[in-house]
């Protein structure tokens, strides 16, 4: 996390030389920074790709595990590690993933490319935040004061702040260097370790030798923990679409990391560490400048595949700080509104209900490797209906003639042509997959009901939106 383990010379903070640059990917960040290159490449296993872009007020797009191919790539934890990539603003980012996903033969199975531009923040968007007494700053009033004001930034973009219990991701953090993944870090240097052990910064070669003194009982424990903490994760998105969170909670000088480098680097990696482990992918972005002028940014992070919904969120952000791109003082391009395209042979599906962000079918999509490309309304001649004896509670989308109808919020996915037809067989009936008219007058496929199944059925289309009805039932009284 620190960026300073180097013989070659320590890179150089853009905003203050005594500071650490952050790490490991620091070179890359740094490149970036300058405006030597507006585009790079890291790697990413504990936030080697996301710390440094904060310090050299970047952004750092850490993809879904598998999006990327990691073949060629030197191995830190070869289960968890990602190519990752640094930007000057969200839309390169994306754009720069585009072109580098999917697999190479050397993956089983790499879900399709995400959109090259995501599309706006969406509407009732529900950000994750850790509870109070949850947040960790060691003591560094400013960056604190600088993530209340992001999220009331968050807040005036639209967004509800979520406080969330967040114990369980630190104590996955905590599995990455006290659990069986530094065996791995082990395996990748063994033979390097046995010959040279010099060669290796001390420092290093302490970490890494710790993983040779483990034994298949602790590795089984700590997998049956993390399986366990994986549901916790499942289950905190129920309530949440994303958690936005500092993406590092301080900043260290050089010396003092030298001073006392092992205790410092994990106190970097607070916000960082959990995240490949409990696979999820995430997008670093500048929120604001210290009082002293360094910058400090924040993480989103989603589920896996949820690439696309994060760059969406966080370019709206990202450019409602106004704050210049990375050491350059050049402003922030405005942000050009375009849809995203679908890739060949995908096909666009809309969700009216349960499997909307957040709901609790939402993981069949997510399971099918479909992304969200899109928050969207159908055109006015729709009804809505909440059915009765539907487990999950369920709405109906009934079209009626012209005039008569609301425009209902939809959510559009995008679903490889296999897996659009493999969701279509499990629709159980009074649902169906029929074509939707959206208030552009673009069709979609999307879900429809029989009209004799709304019979006594409530009209609930004065909502707008099945999320909103929802939130009205479940409001207290």
């Amino acid at each position: 996390m620190v960026g300073v383990r180097t013989p070659y010379g320590i890179g150089r903070n853009l905003f203050d030389p005594k500071l650490i640059p952050g790490g490991s990917s620091s070179g890359s960040a740094l490149a970036v920074g300058a405006g030597f290159v507006p585009l790079s490449l890291g790697t990413d296993t504990a936030g080697s790709g996301r710390i440094p872009a904060a310090f050299a007020n970047i952004v750092g797009l850490k993809p879904s595990r598998g999006l990327v191919s990691n073949a060629g790539v030197v191995p830190a934890c070869r289960t968890l590690d990602c190519v990752s990539v640094f930007a000057l603003t969200v839309d390169d980012a994306t754009a720069m993933l585009s072109v580098i996903a999917g697999g190479d033969g050397s993956e089983a199975s790499a879900p399709p490319p995400p959109a090259e531009r995501a599309g706006p923040m969406p509407e009732g968007l529900r950000l994750g935040v850790p509870l109070p007494g949850q947040r960790l700053f060691f003591g560094d009033r400013a960056s604190e004061a600088l993530y209340e004001a992001a999220l009331a930034h968050f807040a005036k973009l639209g967004a509800k702040i979520v406080e969330i219990d967040i114990e369980p991701f630190y104590a996955a953090a905590r599995l990455l260097y006290e659990g069986p993944w530094v065996a791995e870090r082990y395996l990748a240097t063994r033979a390097l370790i046995a010959s040279s052990p010099e060669s290796i910064l001390p420092v290093t070669r302490q970490i890494i030798l710790a993983g040779a003194h483990g034994t298949a009982a602790d590795a089984f424990a700590a997998f049956y923990q993390l399986d366990d903490l994986q549901r916790v994760r499942d289950h905190t998105f129920r309530s949440i679409d994303a958690m936005v969170l500092p993406t590092a909670p301080t900043i260290y000088s050089i010396e003092q990391v030298q001073a006392n480098p092992i205790a410092l680097n994990s106190r970097l990696g607070t916000y960082t560490n959990f995240v490949n482990l409990l696979d999820m992918c995430g997008l670093a972005v500048p929120a604001a400048m210290r009082p002293d002028g360094t910058p400090f940014g924040v993480t989103l992070l989603g589920l896996a595949h949820d690439d696309v919904a994060l760059a969406a969120i966080g370019r709206a952000f990202h450019a409602a700080t106004k704050l210049p791109l990375g050491a350059l003082n050049e402003p922030h391009p405005p942000q050009e509104e375009k849809a995203p395209a679908l890739a060949p042979g995908e096909i666009p599906l809309a969700v009216v209900g349960a499997h909307l962000s957040g709901m609790p079918l939402n993981g069949e999509l997510r399971a099918l490797g479909a992304r969200l490309i899109a928050q969207d309304a159908t055109a006015p001649h729709y009804r809505l209906y909440a059915l009765s004896g539907t487990k999950p509670r369920k709405p109906g989308l009934l079209g009626v003639k012209k005039g008569a109808g609301a425009a209902i919020a939809v959510e559009v996915y995008a679903l490889s042509e296999r897996a659009f037809g493999r969701f279509v067989a499990a629709v159980p009936p009074p649902l169906s997959i029929g074509t939707l008219e959206l208030g552009n007058g673009r069709s979609v496929k999307g879900f429809l009901v029989e009209a004799e199944a709304v019979a006594g059925a409530r009209d609930i289309s004065s909502f707008g939106s099945w999320r909103a009805f929802m939130a009205q039932e479940t409001a207290p009284a």
